[in-house]
């Protein structure tokens, strides 16, 4: 009952924290982050553990999962080099250079330990990118390499952490033995989740019940991520190409109330992970912590330390390294492929290193007989603590500085395909006479000659009846109320009201939409 009670207070902290997050135009993982190191010093707060493998089906899955339902797979082919330049390249580089420190500054951890901490800092979060980037505006190419990376970096640093676990466990590793089965990994990976997907949309098509078609989402998130662990592929990869596969045919075959129920309680359930994840890991900080020496602590406050600047330093080396290499490759082979970002915007994706929720989880997994397994998970947590505070409240200045503009290609394909739809909408009561379609006709018009008159042909984001439908629906909702409090209608007949007028607000733009 207690852990209940702390789980029920935890979260009322976390959605004020959300809030004043939101007040101040800042990253909620931030606070996050903070709140976990409050709550490490907490007395006599609970500590519940939490078994090593259902840390990372728990928190990783469904984040991968709704992360690569929002991405665009057309903009990741374009940015292809890129995004695996950073997948491959940066976590790799990232991930030799901790374990050559930490086995530096300490000499009697294993180097597959110092791997595995490598391992497990470097990759940059998903959730925790898309958080800083709403509330920035970078150039979308830019967005698109980060979110990119973010989604399948956490393939190749599971793949190395799994590695680095298995020499630990061994003490000894063998490239020719492992290499086959990290292929597999990455093949059948890429293969299942999109052939897993095609079948699941399939299935899906029957079920139109809303609450049974959201646990039937998150048993095939989990379900699919311990599958993939079973049969030892990745289940990363399979994660990600099962929801980029998935948001490209659900359209066609998803009601658009399941729909809409369906993006508010992944939103919050990511949300709550977020939280359970950041909870747990400074409810490990506290007991780690009483246990060192003051000696101790100033040791591994040396070790985080040193392990954040590198994982920075390296990540800002291998951006401009690569930024620069990109360029003299595109002066001496002719402008081949897409041309290479520029020394401010290099600058920005270095900067944009956050980690998050997937450093944490592969903490939290860490075994608990693993060499230094305080000080892996006391740095883990100040390096995701390090990048969400400092690198965080310095990007806005950074931005403003370099002053990067963006031409908003999102926008100007949303005002063109708005224009489109439109069209299309009207053109589809031709032959319809009745005064409801030629009242409908005319406010498509409206819209369409408001498209034409623009420079870039872009509809408005609202129909003209828009505003006057909100207004409506606002006095019968007005009545409805007065109604029932005047116990004319009893509350069945006004749930049911209510139900119809939400549909009818529904329909109407959303009024705080921007209109590009």
């Amino acid at each position: 009952m207690l852990i209940f009670e702390w789980i029920a207070g935890v979260l009322v902290v976390a959605v004020l924290l959300a809030g004043v997050a939101r007040r101040l135009g800042a990253p909620f993982p931030a606070f996050l982050a903070i709140g976990g190191v409050m709550l490490a010093f907490v007395p006599q707060v609970p500590r519940p553990g939490l078994d090593p493998d259902l840390a990372l089906a728990l928190f990783l899955a469904p984040v991968l999962l709704d992360a690569a339902s929002d991405t665009s797979l057309r903009d990741l082919k374009r940015n292809g080099l890129p995004i695996a330049g950073l997948v491959v390249g940066a976590v790799g580089v990232t991930t030799v250079a901790v374990a050559l420190v930490v086995h530096w500054l300490v000499p009697d951890m294993p180097l597959s330990a110092g791997i595995v901490l490598g391992a497990i800092v470097a990759p940059p979060d998903a959730v925790a990118a898309l958080s800083v980037l709403a509330h920035v505006r970078l150039p979308h190419r830019l967005v698109t390499i980060l979110k990119g990376e973010s989604l399948f970096n956490d393939a190749s640093s599971l793949l190395i952490y799994r590695l680095g676990l298995g020499a630990v466990a061994t003490g000894s590793f063998s490239v020719a033995e492992v290499a086959p089965t990290f292929l597999i990994g990455i093949v059948g990976g890429i293969i299942a989740g999109p052939v897993l997907a095609m079948l699941y949309v399939r299935l899906m098509r029957r079920v139109t019940d809303p609450p049974s078609a959201v646990v039937l989402q998150f048993v095939a998130t989990f379900g699919l991520w311990l599958a993939a662990e079973r049969v030892e592929v990745s289940g990363v990869l399979t994660v990600v190409s099962f929801g980029l596969t998935v948001s490209r045919l659900s359209p066609q075959t998803m009601p658009a109330h399941l729909r809409v129920t369906s993006n508010t309680v992944w939103e919050t359930a990511v949300f709550v992970l977020n939280v359970l994840a950041f909870v747990l890991i400074g409810l490990q900080i506290g007991p780690i912590l009483e246990g060192l020496s003051p000696e101790e602590r100033r040791r591994t406050a040396v070790v985080a330390a040193a392990v954040f600047g590198t994982t920075v330093a390296v990540r800002l080396a291998w951006v401009l390294g690569a930024r620069a290499a990109a360029r003299l490759w595109h002066r001496l082979a002719g402008p081949v492929g897409p041309q290479p970002i520029g020394l401010r915007s290099g600058t920005i994706v270095a900067w944009c290193g956050m980690r998050g929720v997937v450093t944490i989880a592969l903490a939290l997994a860490l075994p608990g007989d693993f060499p230094h397994r305080g000080l892996v998970v006391l740095t883990a947590f100040c390096v995701v603590l390090g990048t969400l505070v400092i690198q965080v409240l310095t990007l806005r200045p950074l931005l403003a500085w370099f002053s990067l503009g963006d031409d908003d290609p999102v926008g100007i394909e949303i005002g063109r395909a708005r224009a489109a739809a439109y069209r299309a909408a009207r053109d589809s009561l031709a032959d319809e006479t009745s005064p409801h379609a030629e009242a409908l006709r005319r406010e498509f018009d409206v819209a369409l000659r408001e498209a034409e008159e623009h420079d870039e042909g872009l509809a408005p984001a609202s129909l003209p009846a828009d505003r006057l439908r909100r207004r409506a629906v606002e006095a019968a909702r007005a009545v409805i109320l007065s109604l029932r409090e005047r116990d004319e209608i009893g509350d069945d007949a006004y749930l049911r009201l209510e139900e119809e007028l939400d549909w009818a607000e529904l329909s109407a733009t959303p009024r705080e939409e921007v209109v590009p």
